[in-house]
């Protein structure tokens, strides 16, 4: 393997806490809609929601809103009041304004890696969204590249490290075994899995088998010490 040049990194629940919110509000969907669907049938059908229409909105909480609308509607027989339409969209604009809150370790590994690595952030969803979370973070200027791509596949890290050395000369690191670890692998890179501990359904993967590429960690704070192991 090619000596590491590039680090990306994940941002939702990678830097920042991100699905909590999500769970938060399905569970506040789920009281709206109580009287008109069973809880787990509801999760169901949200999540059937949210797959459908994936490419028609792509990652993010506009999405996942418009997903809560139609799933009411659905489970309603369009007979959904007003008021409750009212309530969803609002849960979607508390979770827009929420304030960002940074994993634990993320400043110290960030600035560690700094000026000794390329470090991109990478992540994918709405755009406004996402330059809001990472305005808020502060964590901007620890970067040297910011792609907010609206998925993430092989031929995307291929992109993104390109400029950098490549993606054999990259490491990406992330929650997400589906989006974060496996598409980088493909690329040629390097794949590190850091679990959030909540996972969206839709991310859901099983790790590799029997490659040296992929690398797991507890916390992202024994990112360094990996770095640093991999390239003695």
């Amino acid at each position: 393997m090619a000596p590491i040049r590039a680090i990306g990194f994940d941002a939702d629940d990678t830097l920042w806490h991100n699905e909590r919110f999500f769970k938060l509000t399905e569970a506040r969907f789920a009281e709206l809609l109580r009287d008109y669907a069973a809880p787990d049938h509801l999760a169901e059908r949200l999540l059937a929601a949210e797959r459908r229409n994936l490419g028609r909105y792509g990652f993010g909480i506009k999405g996942f809103v418009l997903s809560m609308i139609e799933t009411a509607m659905d489970v309603t027989d369009d007979r959904v009041p007003a008021t409750v339409l009212r309530r969803i969209v609002e849960a979607g604009h508390d979770m827009l304004e929420h304030p960002i809150e940074l994993l634990p370790s993320v400043q110290d590994t960030v600035a560690d890696l700094h000026g000794r690595y390329t470090l991109i952030l990478i992540t994918k969803g709405d755009l406004l969204d996402q330059e809001r979370k990472l305005a808020q973070s502060g964590l901007g200027d620890w970067f040297d590249g910011i792609e907010i791509v609206s998925d993430k596949t092989p031929d995307i890290y291929i992109r993104a490290f390109a400029p950098h050395g490549g993606a054999r000369a990259g490491l990406m690191v992330g929650n997400s075994m589906k989006s974060d670890v496996l598409p980088m692998i493909a690329a040629g890179g390097i794949g590190v899995h850091v679990p959030h501990g909540q996972e969206w359904a839709l991310e859901a993967a099983e790790p590799p088998k029997d490659e040296a590429r992929f690398h797991a960690l507890e916390n992202l704070s024994a990112l360094p010490d990996l770095v640093r192991h991999l390239g003695d």
